[in-house]
């Protein structure tokens, strides 16, 4: 039978599901030494969640950046596999064990902009010029291949103070470029190529880093730099890092290593094409599902994939029932039927939601049979 946790904190449940149970230390309060001020004081968290999340000093200080990307990335799912996937990246330079972590403090909004914006128009524009260029022209000639840059700082902490240890640059490049051949007219497509992307994206990685190393401070800070493959506008699952490099102090990047990672819908004709076993498997739990249950809207799942190897698949189940205990009887049945058709070495999560907000999670963990199961209460 299911194991329930019915009512509780989504902390608590946080930490069952990791498997994490840290001991009640103290945390540690120690200096930070920053170049706009000589020190101040600052808290190093004991308690960390899993070893793949790096522990955040508090008081939280937000980028200089913060809110811009949502204006500048395709789609919401772009929005956070942007940071999510260059967090994954940084681990194989800077690791959770040994480094802390704090969103970006160097690039500013007023710096992204000028970076962002193409050659013509602005004095540091890494675009190319579209000077007496028409919106057909652009597009075949001069897209906009950069629409954001993502900044993440590691910290180290030596003795009794923390000092700036590494930094992880994400730059997001558009694969699909949208223009109109008139003002307020059609708008249309030009799908960049891979070449195309990857020969931009390598040449503005090598630029930013040399700016970067002119910066107070970053001369000699190891700088990671991931390309980021944006999702066409009307795509329901995130782009991924194609590739990254890491520049080492006072070097710029080179020796790119690729990132083979991809997300996947469920169930659809490329699902069927690329992951045909995996493919059927979901059809015969969402067959289940509408045995059961029809009084639901469909069941969509969104496969993560690294290697060619499933890391996780997260199916989302809207519902339009109204009783606690409908909800409480449907997802009983949901984790049998995620234990009847997943094995125990794939890593699933179900999200089950209605027009109240989330209803239920179901997580099963590699290596468990039967789900974790939690019931939200409104």
């Amino acid at each position: 039978m299911a194991k329930k946790i019915i009512g509780i904190s989504t902390l608590v449940l946080l930490l069952i599901v990791s498997g994490c149970t840290p001991s009640p230390t103290k945390d540690t309060k120690v200096i930070q030494k920053t170049e706009e001020e000589a020190t101040k004081t600052v808290i190093i968290p004991s308690l960390q969640l899993d070893e793949n999340y790096y522990r955040t000093i508090l008081p939280y200080e937000e980028s200089a950046s913060r809110g811009f990307v949502v204006s500048n990335m395709a789609t919401k799912y772009d929005v956070r596999e942007v940071e999510t996937g260059l967090l994954r990246i940084s681990q194989n330079e800077f690791s959770p064990d040994k480094y802390l972590f704090q969103e970006g403090q160097n690039l500013s909004v007023a710096t992204l902009k000028d970076w962002l914006d193409r050659s013509n128009k602005s004095k540091g524009g890494l675009n190319p010029s579209d000077e007496g260029l028409t919106g057909e022209e652009k597009a075949k000639k001069a897209p906009v291949y950069i629409t954001h840059i993502v900044e993440q700082d590691y910290l180290e902490k030596v003795d009794n103070t923390v000092k700036l240890a590494g930094i992880s640059i994400g730059l997001a490049l558009n694969s699909v470029y949208y223009y109109t051949k008139e003002d307020y007219g059609a708008t249309y497509e030009e799908v960049l190529t891979q070449a195309q992307i990857e020969e931009n994206g390598k040449k503005i990685a090598e630029e930013v880093v040399k700016r970067m190393r002119q910066m107070d401070g970053l001369a000699d800070v190891p700088i990671v730099v991931g390309l980021f493959k944006q999702n066409s506008r009307n795509a329901v699952v995130p782009g991924t890092y194609f590739t990254y490099s890491t520049a080492s102090a006072g070097k710029n990047v080179s020796d790119w290593k690729a990132i083979d990672e991809e997300y996947v819908l469920f169930p659809t004709a490329q699902s069927e094409e690329k992951y045909r076993d995996l493919d059927t498997i979901f059809r015969n739990f969402k067959q289940d599902v509408e045995t059961y249950f029809s009084n639901y809207t469909g069941v969509i799942g969104t496969g993560y994939f690294k290697d060619k190897q499933l890391q996780k698949m997260t199916i989302t189940i809207p519902i339009q029932f109204y009783g606690a205990s409908e909800v409480i009887g449907f997802t009983q049945h949901l984790a049998g039927l995620v234990k009847t058709n997943f094995n125990t070495s794939m890593n699933v999560e179900v999200q089950v939601n209605s027009l109240n907000g989330a209803e239920a999670l179901l997580i099963k963990k590699p290596g468990e049979e039967e789900p974790f199961v939690h019931i939200y209460s409104h």
